[in-house]
């Protein structure tokens, strides 16, 4: 066993004696052991587990992503203060001014990446056993946790469409490369539709204006590509936990941008729009919309004099009474 390996087993551990359950329950339940879309099946079960357990670190990061919207007015200022100072004493001021206010507010840049990173050893560990699973068949290697041999051999027998599960694009027939290739695209753009939807529905104008914006378009552009880019190495059963978990992040994200929208932000205004329609009382802190659309749409009164309506004077009329004046 290498030092990865060695460095992933207990996530390994856990991750085949939940494949090991599910595939144990769906078998049950009377489908064929040695089936891929069993082993598949598996491998979505073992996906909302994973982000079941997360759900509490994803409302966290909602949390944290909120305050950093509303902090981003003191961050201007503060960016504002040290414009142009390039000397190591303002920087490191800078930096010391930057971490006391995320400390007061009980936030940090780093929090919204804390689902992520915490997902990414699952997903390695999840890549580490399948990718094993030829060696823990034919006895090479040691079966971890609930990946016994007798199903590494059925797991490494499975195809989902003809197409075994541990096949990569780079390893496999014309097949393989063409549904690889499908997975991949998917899984890109359900991911990249995903951050579009957060930056252009779910930011208030303070967080849209500010130069911390264009890294976070970079990052929408770029970590489609990368993840692209690693699919190709990625078997068919990782690429099959990554779509399910990009499905899922899709519509908790569209349920939480339509229910808790971020305070300032397109979706806040079409939820105070819905809101309103529906007789419902205004969000607290937000503008009732019902009344502000009255009040720009309600036309000028007319001046009123003595009680009565000021009647309208003609070009002539006014020239006489200069005159007289």
């Amino acid at each position: 066993m290498g030092f990865f390996d060695t460095l992933l087993y207990p996530l390994q551990w856990v991750v085949a004696w939940i494949l090991a359950l599910f595939h144990e329950l769906l078998t049950f339940l009377g489908m064929e052991p040695a089936l891929g879309w069993t082993w598949a099946l598996s491998i979505a079960g073992l996906t909302v587990v994973v982000r079941g357990a997360l759900v509490p670190l994803f409302v966290r990061q909602i949390k944290s992503q909120r305050k950093m919207q509303m902090i981003q007015p003191e961050l201007q200022r503060l960016q504002k203060k040290y414009k142009g100072k390039k000397d190591q004493f303002s920087r490191q001021a800078m930096v010391e001014e930057q971490q006391a206010l995320f400390k007061k507010h009980g936030t940090s840049p780093f929090a919204s990446c804390l689902p992520l990173l915490i997902q990414m050893p699952i997903f390695l560990s999840l890549f580490r056993v399948i990718n094993n699973v030829p060696q823990m068949a034919s006895g090479d290697i040691t079966p971890v946790g609930g990946m016994t041999r007798e199903l590494a051999q059925q797991m490494d027998g499975a195809s989902v469409l003809g197409i075994p599960l541990s096949s990569t694009f780079l390893t496999g027939d014309i097949g393989t490369k063409v549904l690889t290739a499908i997975l991949i695209v998917i899984m890109a753009g359900t991911q990249f539709w995903t951050q579009r939807q957060m930056m252009t529905k779910n930011m208030s104008d303070a967080a849209m204006d500010n130069p911390f914006m264009q890294q976070q378009k970079m990052m929408l552009y770029l970590m489609p590509i990368v993840f692209g880019i690693g699919g190709i190495y990625f078997p068919l059963g990782v690429l099959i936990y990554w779509l399910v978990s990009n499905t899922w992040t899709m519509f908790q994200q569209m349920f939480i941008i339509r229910s808790m929208p971020a305070p300032g932000s397109q979706a806040e205004r079409d939820l105070m729009e819905r809101r309103a329609r529906r007789g419902k009382s205004p969000l607290p802190g937000a503008e009732p919309i019902e009344m502000k659309k009255e009040a720009e749409a309600e036309p000028e009164t007319p001046a009123k004099t003595g009680g009565q309506r000021q009647q309208p004077v003609n070009a002539k009329r006014r020239k006489k009474k200069r005159k007289k004046r």
